[in-house]
């Protein structure tokens, strides 16, 4: 039988979590249009339809509102990493992932990964988004230790596999923000819309972080 976990109001985590993503959503676009200083909790709480209360209960500051949609800018890759088969090259396991998601229902939504990128490149700017947005990339440097550990069989904590976990997990920082910065900017993004081309660049930086220990097939 399955069971549903709640939070300590009663809500389903599940619940939460939507909330909390819709809150953030509105946020983001709000702070996009009209400045993150020029934006009230009232404000948010009306754009999304809840008391400011509400809003309250769940974000302890209007700023850490971004969260939600900041993690979004990591949590696509760091779960196609995680499923990373052992037999696989990292670039044939990216290519064939990414794939997947650009011609199949995606797990993140693409105006979420939009919202994401406006919220990285606003992050230079902003120190309280700056926080948020570091905070999504310790995340993702934890589960690059779990993923690196698992190719190298060392334990997360082994600090040889931590090294290559936080080296790599900052690649893919510096790689996210370059992008969203391009995108924004109106660049040329023909190399990040193939998507071999963007497998193969995630994989080189990836690889040169760790200094080639991680990329290869683990037999």
């Amino acid at each position: 039988m399955t069971t549903t976990k709640h939070s300590a109001g009663g809500m389903s985590e599940q619940r939460r979590a939507r909330l909390r993503l819709e809150i953030s959503r509105e946020a983001a676009r709000l702070f996009w249009d009209q400045g993150v200083a020029a934006t009230s909790g009232d404000q948010i709480a009306e754009a999304v339809g809840l008391s400011t209360r509400t809003i309250w209960r769940h974000f302890r500051s209007k700023e850490s509102c971004a969260e939600p949609i900041v993690m979004q800018g990591v949590v696509t890759l760091m779960m196609v990493l995680s499923s990373w088969p052992r037999l696989s090259s990292l670039e044939d396991h990216l290519a064939t992932e990414l794939v997947k998601l650009r011609h199949g229902p995606p797990p993140v939504d693409l105006a979420d990964e939009m919202l994401a990128m406006k919220m990285i490149r606003l992050a230079d700017t902003e120190p309280a988004l700056r926080t948020a947005w570091l905070m999504a990339c310790d995340q993702a440097e934890r589960q690059m230790c779990g993923i690196v550990g698992g190719r190298l069989d060392r334990p997360a904590d082994d600090l040889e596999v931590r090294l290559h976990g936080a080296t790599a997990a900052s690649a893919v920082r510096v790689l996210e923000e370059h992008i969203g910065a391009a995108f924004l900017a109106g660049a040329d993004l023909t190399e990040f819309t193939d998507v071999k081309a963007l497998a193969r660049r995630y994989a080189h930086a990836i690889r040169t972080a760790t200094s080639g220990v991680v990329g290869d097939p683990v037999t």
